[in-house]
């Protein structure tokens, strides 16, 4: 039995403070590398993150690329011509650095924490690692199992299951439909294949170098313009193709047979980081459902107890945004908790929020922003992802005063345009002989084959 929580009782969120637009030097080097440098002083570290521009060009090549991509995050760690796997760890660590490598449908981004005196021999191992990275066969074939496995577990799971069918049904032939690899396809990768990959992607031009911490501007730029004077290869970046437009279309059901669980998703267009209808939908979404203050967590997580963790979020990627709506919750309880969610959608694209709602959503917001940048890893990271956007360093002080002046009416008009239920595609990840017949009372369904729950 769930006991409704009094949300009256949760404190007022105190006053926010103005977002600090950070001391930023910049400058393009000649290879077309733009290189960002925040000092920070006081914390005697530096924060380096490389996004280097990485979309598939086109569903068709969309499957392959992004299975060459999956391996060669991880494998252009193991080596290059002049040292093996565990020297190059050697060499960072001596700096105290270890650099990740991550991937998204848009992007490469390597990532690492250094010492400052470290930053032009973490650099030059960097320099080394994009210029002559060596994919030695017996290791590919390792890190390539490796992954492989990872991505058949990840897609055995239920949420991943229902944000891949989302994605397919928002995206259709579009490589952002395309959500992971088939492990089929991540074997066939070949060292050969990912040294052509490297050559022809991994390039300056349109790449971002932000470097935030314990320097002085200059020498670091200095020190970026030396230490990777030889990463000049010749290519352009390459970004994602526009997104086409595509209906919502009817609910459709993933079967999951003998789930005890359902998994739902629901997702839209939301505007891009440079719409000025943005500031007005980040805070109808936090009153909808992006916090636990929010309508949503209160509806069918307080009141009625469906699920544990309701959440809406606006999220960005280069050619798309969206608002996206998520619940897991009991397969008993599937249409319910739906019906409940199209409810507290279509109550805020119909009535106006209260200022007290707007007011905590305000304050909930900034406050975020603020905690998102006070950290050096949090500001490297926040500016990357800006600058790769295209965005300028001040963008999020330009964002928190467009915020203050939101006002419920406007509130009100992007959540008619953009949180309508009839304007979301839905999916519900379940046992489809206990579901789809509740469901179909809220609309039209479509089932489709998916996982089985053994």
């Amino acid at each position: 039995m769930s006991t409704a929580l009094d949300l009256s009782l949760i404190p007022p969120l105190g006053e926010p403070r103005p977002q600090p637009v950070p001391e930023v030097t910049e400058t393009v080097l000649p290879s077309g590398l733009r290189v960002v440098v925040v000092p920070r002083p006081g914390v005697p570290l530096v924060e380096l993150r490389l996004r280097v521009p990485f979309a598939a060009t086109s569903a068709r090549s969309a499957a392959t690329h992004t299975a060459r991509t999956a391996v060669l995050s991880g494998a252009v760690l193991l080596g290059t011509a002049a040292h093996d796997q565990t020297e190059i760890a050697q060499l960072l660590q001596g700096h105290g650095a270890e650099l990740s490598v991550s991937a998204d449908p848009d992007r490469l981004l390597l990532s690492t924490t250094l010492l400052p005196e470290g930053l032009a021999p973490v650099l030059g191992v960097l320099a080394e690692l994009l210029t002559s990275a060596a994919y030695p066969n017996d290791q590919v074939e390792g890190e390539r199992a490796r992954v492989a496995e990872r991505i058949s577990i990840a897609r055995s799971q239920p949420g991943v299951i229902a944000r891949t069918a989302l994605a397919a049904r928002r995206y259709g032939a579009h490589p952002y439909a395309l959500q992971l690899p088939s492990p089929d396809l991540v074997l066939a990768v070949r060292s050969t294949a990912l040294r052509t990959l490297h050559r022809d992607r991994l390039v300056p031009a349109g790449s971002t170098l932000v470097l935030v911490g314990d320097l002085d501007p200059q020498a670091a730029i200095d020190a970026a313009g030396s230490a990777l004077t030889e990463w000049s290869r010749e290519g352009e970046a390459v970004t994602a193709p526009d997104v086409p437009a595509i209906a919502p279309g009817a609910l459709e059901i993933v079967d999951r047979r003998g789930a005890v669980q359902s998994n739902i998703r629901l997702g839209g267009p939301a505007p891009g980081r440079t719409d000025p209808d943005l500031p007005a939908v980040r805070l109808a979404n936090m009153v909808f459902g992006g916090y636990f203050s929010s309508r949503l967590v209160e509806n069918i997580r307080e009141r009625r107890g469906y699920t544990y963790s309701p959440r809406s979020s606006v999220d960005h990627l280069v050619a798309s945004s969206s608002f996206l709506v998520e619940a897991d919750v009991a397969t008993e309880v599937t249409a319910p908790a739906l019906l409940e969610t199209q409810y507290e959608l279509g109550r805020i694209a119909l009535t106006p929020v209260t200022e007290a709602e707007l007011d905590a959503a305000r304050r909930y917001v900034l406050g975020s922003m603020a905690l998102s940048t006070a950290t050096h890893a949090g500001l490297a990271s926040t500016l990357s992802a800006l600058l790769g956007a295209g965005l300028p360093s001040d963008w999020l002080a330009e964002h928190q005063r467009a915020l203050a002046e939101v006002t419920v009416e406007q509130v009100q008009d992007v959540a008619r345009r953009y949180l309508a239920p009839s304007g979301l595609t839905a999916v519900v990840v379940g046992d489809a002989d206990v579901i789809t017949e509740p469901l179909r009372a809220l609309g039209p369904v479509e089932v489709a084959a998916g996982e089985v729950e053994e």
